[in-house]
């Protein structure tokens, strides 16, 4: 159920920008056990120099296959989120050969009263979900 946005420096073709959903979507379907059904992402694509992302002192050298995806989720605890960070480094790695150092992930969280999946509904007060 996680909302995920990436974005990623234009310059992937389509299959490997699948490869990149995919990776993300196989990494949180197992950190954080959500169905696989449920998969919710947007994609967007920034020409070269529009993603600036510094490396905060940590001495990364980030490159043009930086990808940063957003988790707009249900609250998880801190052991799934670093699973979660872990997976993603790894899948992305092994799947899209993008760097650890290349991803940058955040988590924003909230609560029931703050979905609704379609037809006016918040599914989840309502224990449609």
């Amino acid at each position: 159920m996680p909302l995920v946005r990436i974005d990623v420096v234009r310059g992937r073709d389509t299959k490997q920008l699948r490869a990149v959903l995919d990776a993300i979507h196989d990494a949180m379907v197992a950190a954080l056990d959500v169905p696989a059904t449920d998969r919710y992402q947007i994609l967007t694509q920034h020409d070269p120099g529009d993603i600036l992302a510094l490396d905060t002192g940590l001495g990364y050298a980030r490159t043009d296959d930086i990808v940063i995806v957003q988790f707009i989720s249900r609250q998880r605890s801190e052991d799934a989120k670093a699973d979660l960070y872990r997976r993603l480094a790894q899948t992305l790695n092994e799947r899209c050969s993008v760097t650890p150092t290349d991803l940058i992930v955040t988590v924003t969280e909230n609560g029931p009263a703050d979905w609704s999946f379609g037809d006016g509904s918040a599914q989840f007060l309502t224990g449609a979900l």
